[in-house]
């Protein structure tokens, strides 16, 4: 079918109680009934979208694609062939279309797997056959919007969509560009794998240094946790123990171990929740968390 993937304006030459039927240039093709509002009269011309179902038999969709030659949008990832590439939902029935394995990464285990989603626009190439071409860099480039100093420390998701030696660029949902550093995760994303990550850091061009660890307090244990809530629920925001303490002393108070609570100690000042003084714990202050944060950032870049 020499116009696969082509959208043109067909003229209604049936219809049944599921379908109705279309022709264009000699070929009748059925299109869902469910498509239309208003179900068109024989003898109408509806515009909508022509193409070959998984079949390979002639359809017309009144209800377009989301994609076309010129338009891009993200798309579902709904099965994976190594042979051939990854198929897509681009809202046809019966028909997804394949990203070329030539556009996807050469380690397999980076491809993106069901329900990741990939920018492709529509492509036909010389045999008539639909494929979906990945977005570039420079299309994300076009479509973001600067980041603002309020975005620091926000949690945002995003979708990676392109993956190089130095780190993860990504696309968040308020269209903004991010980079994951690889110290800023324990492994690498998937081509297409919407991610929950944290600001880190704001670029000069507007765009964010990303993270996928969790904050400090996130990540501590159950024994570090107790002893950051003692603290920040005293009115001083001090502790008077300290790894130098009497193990009876810490028992009476906090029912752990003396080698618990230097573990928890330890993991709360390498968090840089908490500093030790003579004789005693204090918490930091949040501002202060906040400014070896962005330290640690800068040093890395």
């Amino acid at each position: 079918m020499d116009f696969n993937g082509q959208f043109i304006d067909a003229k209604v030459s049936d219809v049944n109680d599921d379908d109705i039927f279309v022709q264009y240039d000699n070929v009748t093709m059925p299109c869902n009934k469910e498509q239309f509002e208003n179900v068109p009269a024989i003898g109408d011309t509806v515009h909508g979208f022509a193409y070959e179902d998984e079949h390979h038999n002639p359809r017309f969709s009144y209800k377009l694609p989301k994609i076309s030659h010129s338009e891009y949008a993200f798309c579902t990832v709904v099965q994976t062939r190594r042979d051939l590439g990854v198929f897509v939902d681009v809202g046809l029935e019966d028909k997804d279309i394949v990203v070329s394995l030539d556009q996807l990464p050469l380690e397999s285990y980076l491809w993106p797997h069901r329900g990741d989603q990939l920018m492709v626009r529509l492509n036909i190439d010389k045999k008539h056959r639909l494929w979906a071409d990945l977005a570039d860099a420079s299309l994300f480039q076009q479509l973001s919007h600067r980041a603002g100093d309020e975005m620091k420390n926000k949690d945002v998701v995003a979708t990676a969509y392109l993956l190089k030696k130095v780190g993860t660029f990504v696309f968040t949902e308020d269209r903004q560009i991010g980079f994951i550093h690889p110290s800023e995760r324990d492994q690498e994303p998937r081509l297409g794998q919407i991610l929950n990550a944290r600001v880190i850091g704001i670029r000069d061009e507007g765009s964010l240094n990303l993270s996928l660890k969790p904050r400090a307090y996130e990540a501590i244990d159950d024994d570090a946790a107790m002893l950051l809530a003692m603290m920040q629920h005293n009115g001083d925001g001090r502790m008077w123990l300290t790894d130098k303490s009497d193990p009876e002393d810490i028992k009476a108070q906090l029912d752990i171990s003396k080698g618990a609570f230097k573990r928890a100690e330890g993991h709360l000042l390498k968090a840089r929740l908490i500093t030790k003084e003579d004789g005693y714990l204090a918490l930091v202050a949040q501002d202060k968390q906040a400014t070896d944060a962005e330290e640690e950032t800068d040093s890395e870049d």
